[in-house]
């Protein structure tokens, strides 16, 4: 709030940016989960994503991108200090994360971090809230290669590629 003031929030509008978040956790989850159409749960059919050099329809994206994260053995979407804020009209509001995003290539022992942010435009239609644009901001990257597993059994887990892709598998064991 640019006045400087943070009045506590009414019980409709922390339902609201409750939505909202979760709607960042949807993608967050699709994305790492292979799974096109939890994806596109988080947006809107006519949602823009700017993320790199595509700046278009969110869900044309995604249908690029998504398939593209399969090369990975694994990845982690992590979002972080989620900042939402619903507009007077409660029908509308903005919001900003923190994301590290891990990717994991086993092959060549390699693990490449990405650091930025995602600045979302959210809307609700009837009782439903989505993403309506993002804008993805980059901070910074790594690559750390040679990268050795931790010295403990790990045969007994499951391992990260059981559920990739998702599609259609319930969250949860």
């Amino acid at each position: 709030m640019s006045d400087g003031t943070y009045p506590t929030p009414t019980v409709e509008q922390l339902l609201a940016a409750e939505a909202c978040r979760e709607a960042a956790r949807r993608y967050s989850y699709g994305i790492d989960r292979l799974d096109v159409d939890t994806c596109k749960s988080a947006f809107w059919p006519d949602a823009t994503d700017v993320h790199g050099s595509n700046d278009g329809n969110a869900w044309d994206f995604f249908d690029k991108v998504v398939p593209s994260h399969g090369r990975w053995t694994f990845t982690m979407h992590s979002i972080y200090n989620h900042q939402v804020h619903v507009d007077p009209s409660g029908d509308t509001a903005r919001g900003e994360m923190y994301c590290i995003t891990h990717l994991f290539d086993a092959d060549a022992g390699e693990m490449s971090t990405w650091y930025g942010r995602y600045q979302d435009a959210y809307e609700r239609r009837g009782n439903e809230w989505r993403i309506i644009r993002r804008v993805c901001v980059h901070h910074g990257t790594t690559v750390d290669r040679g990268v050795d597993p931790m010295a403990i059994d790990a045969a007994p887990y499951r391992q990260a590629s059981f559920d990739r892709p998702a599609a259609g598998r319930p969250i949860g064991p």
